[in-house]
């Protein structure tokens, strides 16, 4: 269903499933209270985390928990990358609702996307548990009329366009002590710790 942006913010607020375009490939996505909506409708296993995107990484730091020293290293990698197709998978504090990584809610995974509209929608809701758009196995979805075909429930923006980069974020998860790469995106990350 083809919605103005107010509606989809709106929409978004009370809890159903929302799409719109990053600039990767275009998001699936609701509040993190509602994450199941999202397992169910892409059929996804329930070990597969979900993604907590946001406008600013300033509205994700209360979800993550490390000490001085990391949350410095981390600030340094969101600072060279942020916004942008990199999803950073830290230790979770314990803000986060457990369906949003039903199987392991000692992580979560972090994104700021580069794109205008996602940052628009994402500063008025607050952030969101997401995903991308299809369901579990199969490629993303990366047009509006492919979203409404495949995802009739799913409430979308009208007149957008919808195409990102088409490759998902490179996803890297903190160690301890630095990066492991879990999925190799656009972004080559500096495993450095300097």
């Amino acid at each position: 269903m083809n919605v103005s942006l107010e509606a989809l913010i709106n929409a978004a607020k009370a809890g159903k499933l929302i799409s719109f375009p990053t600039d990767t490939v275009p998001a699936l996505a609701t509040i993190p209270e509602q994450a199941e909506l999202i397992y169910a409708a892409k059929q996804r296993s329930f070990d597969k985390p979900l993604i907590l995107m946001a406008a600013k990484a300033e509205d994700l730091w209360e979800y993550v928990q490390g000490s001085n020293v990391e949350y410095q290293i981390w600030q340094q990698v969101v600072n060279q990358y942020w916004p942008g197709a990199l999803t950073l998978v830290l230790p979770a504090s314990d803000k986060i609702p457990k369906v949003m990584n039903p199987n392991d809610s000692t992580t979560i995974g972090i994104r700021v996307p580069n794109h205008q509209v996602a940052q628009t929608i994402l500063a008025q809701t607050g952030p969101m548990a997401t995903t991308s758009v299809n369901l579990s196995g199969q490629p993303a979805l990366e047009t509006q009329a492919e979203i409404e075909v495949h995802f009739p429930e799913v409430i979308t923006l009208e007149l957008t366009e919808y195409q990102g980069l088409g490759i998902p974020s490179t996803v890297a998860k903190w160690t301890g002590n630095n990066w492991q790469i879990l999925r190799q995106g656009s972004i080559k990350l500096d495993n450095s710790k300097s």
